[in-house]
């Protein structure tokens, strides 16, 4: 990282610190006591099954990436693929909308002796699947509250996960828009450049035009890679897909722990989880804080209430969240020290 990225870096922890704290206030200043007693009274064999669902997540991930980079770099091992998800986790929870941990893939690839072109494309090949899966349980998660009826006390938030599932389904629209349609792309984007410049909004024209055409040319070639290989994209979106779900099933494994084997079960945790997560695209903070703890209030209290409630947040956002930011920091600073 170069000094003006350490400095943003640096920005985004001390933002998530703050977020950070006034969660856990609002989380703790009521019953604190109890909140902290459930937490510590946890059953350790079922809150290791929850650090072991965070473990297959990153390792479906990392086996996912790792057949698409040997696609062009045969030699490439999994465990270089599960480092570089690792140290993913980290970038991905420091940045607003996850948006850093692609520019360091691409970097890493390129040191790990992938073309720049060639660690794009992995990269825009995992994305393209990645949301897919994501928009598949989505689509589950919605048709499943709509048929049963298992959220009634959301209110509004209902309309934002719907709108947030819009939303990713059209990113997932958009890029196929983008990987096949060619001429369309050119055409839009000689119209964006051309009326963003009218309003002075860039400077050099023809430059902004060419790296846009470049970005697109660049998008096209990826997905048309990864289309023309059937086997690995439909077993890519199935490995996001089962990664997901069991990133989905950790609450129901924290709750068991607590020796609640009642308030609701794997399907409600799974359908809960894709919820929360859909209406965590709207949060600008690094890692969604603040609205994905308040997400999961609003979503999985329909189904336990109080003291238990705050405390399963508490330690299911610590195993899906910073579980994986630590374990990157540590990735990163072993590699630092390697290299």
């Amino acid at each position: 990282m170069n000094r003006k990225e350490k400095k943003k870096t640096t920005l985004n922890l001390f933002i998530l610190l703050i977020f950070t704290g006034i969660v856990l206030y609002f989380s703790l200043k009521d019953n604190f006591e109890e909140i902290v007693s459930q937490i510590l009274t946890i059953h350790p064999l079922w809150f290791l099954v929850g650090v072991g669902l965070v473990f297959v997540y990153l390792f479906l991930r990392s086996v996912e990436i790792c057949c698409t980079i040997q696609k062009f770099k045969p030699s490439y091992t999994f465990r270089k693929a599960f480092r570089l998800m690792l140290v993913t986790q980290f970038f991905n929870a420091v940045t607003p909308f996850s948006s850093g941990g692609q520019p360091f893939q691409v970097y890493t690839l390129k040191k790990d002796g992938l073309r720049v072109t060639d660690g794009t494309n992995v990269i825009i090949q995992n994305f393209i699947v990645y949301q897919v899966a994501l928009v598949i349980l989505g689509v589950m998660a919605i048709a499943g509250n709509y048929f049963f009826h298992i959220f009634k006390e959301v209110g509004l938030l209902k309309e934002l996960v719907t709108l947030g599932f819009i939303i990713n389904t059209l990113v997932v629209v958009g890029l196929f828009i983008i990987a096949f349609a060619r001429k369309f792309n050119h055409k839009i984007t000689n119209l964006g450049i051309r009326i963003l410049y009218r309003f002075h909004l860039i400077k050099d024209k023809e430059k902004q035009l060419k790296k846009w055409e470049e970005s697109i040319e660049q998008f096209h070639h990826g997905a048309k890679l990864l289309m023309t290989n059937k086997w690995l994209f439909v077993r890519s979106i199935f490995l996001n897909f089962v990664a997901l779900v069991c990133l989905y099933l950790v609450p129901v494994a924290l709750l068991y722990g607590m020796g609640d084997y009642h308030s609701f079960d794997g399907l409600l945790s799974v359908v809960a989880s894709a919820y929360v997560m859909l209406m965590g695209s709207f949060v600008p903070i690094p890692g969604g804080t603040g609205g994905l703890e308040y997400g999961f209030i609003a979503f999985f209290g329909n189904f336990v209430k109080g003291s238990k409630l705050n405390a399963l947040m508490l330690l299911w956002r610590f195993l899906t969240y910073y579980l994986g930011m630590f374990l990157g920091a540590i990735t990163l600073n072993l590699k630092k020290k390697e290299n």
